[in-house]
């Protein structure tokens, strides 16, 4: 039996690498420090090295998080149907291939056009498509789901796929959250698909080697899905919930620890510190070298990236009451194991009400057959029971 399992788990272990590595469009970039995507909440002491800059900027962001998350609620919300496109971030044959057949079928008018959220993001970058928001709608009706009801509370989740994510990732689960009677707004993240600069072949600019653009990003995801809530109100909905894969689930947890709306939680793949993930994962090796260029270590890397590593607001998370899973992987290369066990084990310590699951796979595997089946039914069910209790205990609001 032990030999049958250690099997396994280099099979596992060796397809995990494997699906970590083809993509051959990862650039390797220096340092930079980015203090200028910064300078509108702190400023840089002369005299300091940049690296205790940073940290100290990274401490300021968590003391003043309210501040740093705070935003202005956009004016210009609009809905925009359109084809829905792929967006590839890989320039593998088939994914080119994909890519070109969803072109013609648009043209040829064998698929309809879906509608799109978009809003100016309160979050301003020097890249105007980056700014302008896109969310593919799923509104849940009568036609999508028997369980809409004119007594049933109004329900929406945003959806937050992982880094890199072409724009149809996660778009199944929206349907079958609109089956259980449950809106759906798939959220793309700073830099992703339509957001993404024509410079750019992959989104490497929501999380390199240049430090303030990272932190930046972050907080410009974690302001748009609040601001996502604020048109979901003017829609008439009135319970919320957050679904992050991955990145997206760092983002959605810093979003639901700065808004009490976020009453359900989902979080496939999570750890407690970003910087963490930077240095151990495999698919952030490339940036992990220019940190070791420039004679970082873990730890500094660690504090450097506090402001927007989970950890740093575990309590202000925990404050709230609310229904919660984390999703992650034994042979997990990107997110290791450790980290999640972590966030589980400050889950015990603050008494959050949560769910664990565990896939017998690893980060990447977990989009395979049969894990992503696997991993669909830990998500599906669990957001069918969080809402559905919800809707019997008619929780509408928490203050914060």
């Amino acid at each position: 039996m032990a030999m049958s399992f250690g099997l396994y788990a280099k099979w596992m272990t060796a397809w995990e690498t494997s699906l970590t590595t083809r993509d051959t469009n990862r650039i390797v970039r220096p340092l930079q420090w980015g203090f200028d995507w910064l300078d509108h909440f702190a400023a840089v002491t002369a005299d300091v090295l940049p690296v205790d800059a940073m940290v100290a900027i990274n401490e300021e962001i968590v003391r003043r998080s309210n501040d740093f998350f705070t935003y202005e609620i956009p004016q210009d919300f609009r809905l925009e149907s359109r084809h829905q496109e792929l967006f590839p971030t890989n320039v593998r044959p088939e994914t080119l291939a994909q890519d070109a057949e969803m072109r013609r079928q648009a043209i040829a008018g064998e698929t309809e056009p879906g509608q799109f959220l978009r809003f100016t993001s309160p979050v301003r970058t020097p890249y105007p498509e980056n700014d302008q928001v896109n969310a593919r709608w799923y509104p849940a009706t009568e036609s999508t789901s028997s369980e809409v009801t004119p007594d049933k509370p109004k329900q929406a989740i945003i959806v937050m796929p992982q880094w890199n994510a072409d724009a149809i990732s996660h778009n199944a689960l929206c349907t079958l959250f609109n089956r259980f009677g449950i809106s759906a707004l798939r959220l793309s993240k700073p830099y992703h698909d339509i957001r993404r600069p024509a410079e750019l072949e992959r989104s490497d600019y929501a999380v390199s080697a240049n430090v303030g653009r990272t932190i930046a990003s972050c907080r410009q995801a974690v302001i748009d899905i609040r601001s996502c809530i604020d048109w979901l109100e003017t829609q008439g909905y009135t319970q919320f919930g957050v679904l992050g894969t991955s990145l997206g689930s760092c983002y959605a947890f810093i979003a639901a620890a700065h808004d009490p709306r976020l009453r359900v939680c989902a979080f496939n793949h999570a750890s407690t510190w970003f910087g963490d993930v930077l240095w151990t994962g495999q698919s952030t090796r490339h940036i992990r070298s220019a940190f070791e260029e420039a004679g970082l270590t873990q730890d500094q890397v660690r504090q450097i990236f506090r402001g927007i590593s989970p950890m740093s607001y575990m309590d202000r998370f925990a404050a709230n009451p609310r229904q919660v899973l984390v999703v992650h992987a034994k042979y997990d290369l990107t997110f290791l194991p450790e980290f999640a066990l972590d966030v589980i084990a400050n889950f015990d310590r603050l008494h959050i009400d949560y769910v664990s699951k565990v896939l017998p796979c690893g980060h990447y595997t977990s989009g395979e057959i049969p894990y992503k089946y696997i991993d669909g039914w830990y998500l599906g069910s669990f957001i069918y029971r969080s809402f559905k209790k919800l809707a019997e205990d008619k929780i509408d609001r928490y203050a914060d």
